[in-house]
């Protein structure tokens, strides 16, 4: 088993080392990843008492196994680590069949033929904010793409006035981003939906066509059998969860555009040629910068790994970012390419019944923020002294990206 150690092996190379929270290894964690495919397929941290795998066989294989590794226990390595109690309605850190029930009525509420009609609003609320750029020479991809259109988009599908839009996002990046360098502080009182209280109670008394009304309607079987609505707390916790989700996976997928697509001038322009092209760019992005580089997981039994016991108790991580450039599953991963026909699918939303319910909104707003944004911007340059990572615990994405037009 490979431990946390700066000792070097008898060929005087040291053994490989990963945390998710060395900033040194988060800015560009490839490498790494690499390494660890190669030499430690199934690492262990003694520091932080977590183990990875990070080849793309054995991270398909966890995250679809979802007795062995379990969700309700916390998703993300520091609540597993403290035995993090939640508030009902977390389902994404519920298991069967509770995660069973609750997913089977989101999945009604934001089914893919539904969002799929929000294409004409997603596309209205894109074009509003590249209106906001014209005449400037200079933006920033977060503040003013990145930021802008996921948190317009599901605010607006959840119902939260536009003048409290900002504050709600401020909130959310609070509650997951960490002191650099360490891992998040987790508190119980942080995720039980309280900033949406007064929502809540408004849209209780004034319904309208909005995601917070349907959830207050919303008529289920939960996992005992029984039709129900859901209570006031899995309204709020869920409204958080969605808010959050909604923000942040979106936002990091815009940004990874913007990046890319300003290191490789020649890819982009066959884009403004060809829009054709870009629903399979926005996979290749997905794959080479997945927003979300790690999917946390409890182990319920004993299992084999590489020949290794993983005891029961353990926490696990899957290194989605690392399965995606495996070289066994994908032709030169390390090479952007927009043309890539891939045989095997990217692990960026994860596997099996846990996989992310708003992976189509989150494709079709990056589709459409690049179609509109290719058609009055065609070319930009980075300015890279201003280029900021904003890595959290949950997922790895930029801060700011300054750009102006060539």
């Amino acid at each position: 088993m490979t431990e946390v150690t700066e000792m070097t092996d008898m060929t005087g190379k040291a053994p490989v080392y990963y945390d998710p929270y060395r900033v040194e290894i988060t800015e560009d964690p490839y490498p790494v990843y690499r390494a660890l495919r190669e030499e430690a397929p199934l690492y262990y941290n003694s520091e932080y008492d977590f183990y990875a795998v990070s080849q793309y066989a054995d991270v398909q294989r966890g995250l679809s196994d979802h007795e062995t590794f379990i969700s309700g226990r916390g998703g993300i390595l520091e609540f597993i680590k403290a035995d993090a109690k939640y508030p009902a309605g977390f389902f994404i850190f519920n298991d069967p069949p509770v995660h069973t029930a609750y997913r089977a009525m989101l999945a009604r509420i934001f089914s893919p033929k539904r969002l799929v009609s929000l294409e004409a609003m997603v596309r209205r609320l894109c074009v509003d904010c590249l209106t906001d750029l014209e005449g400037r020479n200079r933006f920033d991809f977060m503040a003013d793409l990145g930021l802008q259109v996921p948190m317009r988009v599901i605010s607006l599908l959840l119902g939260i006035p536009e003048q409290d839009q900002s504050r709600v996002r401020e909130n959310i990046d609070a509650k997951l981003r960490p002191e650099s360098g360490k891992p998040l502080d987790y508190s119980d009182d942080k995720y039980t939906g309280g900033d949406f209280r007064e929502y809540i109670d408004w849209r209780a008394a004034n319904p309208a066509d909005d995601v917070m009304t349907e959830l207050l309607t919303v008529e289920f079987k939960d996992e005992t059998g029984n039709m129900r609505r859901l209570t006031r707390q899995e309204v709020l916790t869920f409204s958080d969860l969605l808010a959050g989700a909604g923000n942040e996976t979106t936002a990091k997928l815009i940004g990874w555009s913007g990046k890319l697509l300003a290191e490789h001038p020649d890819q982009r322009r066959e884009l403004v040629e060809n829009p054709t092209l870009i629903p399979n760019a926005i996979e290749e992005i997905l794959r080479y910068e997945p927003p979300a580089t790690h999917i946390a997981r409890y182990v319920n039994r004993d299992v084999q790994i590489h020949g290794q016991t993983v005891p029961r108790g353990s926490a696990i991580l899957f290194l989605t970012g690392s399965a995606n450039r495996d070289e066994n599953y994908f032709e030169e991963p390390d090479h952007f390419d927009i043309h890539r026909q891939m045989r095997h699918r990217h692990l960026s939303f994860g596997a099996g019944i846990h996989t992310c319910l708003g992976a189509v909104l989150a494709r079709l707003e990056g589709r459409v923020v690049l179609e509109e944004l290719l058609k009055r911007i065609p070319e930009w340059q980075v300015e890279w002294s201003g280029v900021k990572l904003r890595p959290t615990s949950t997922v790895r994405g930029l801060d700011s990206l300054p750009v102006f037009r060539s």
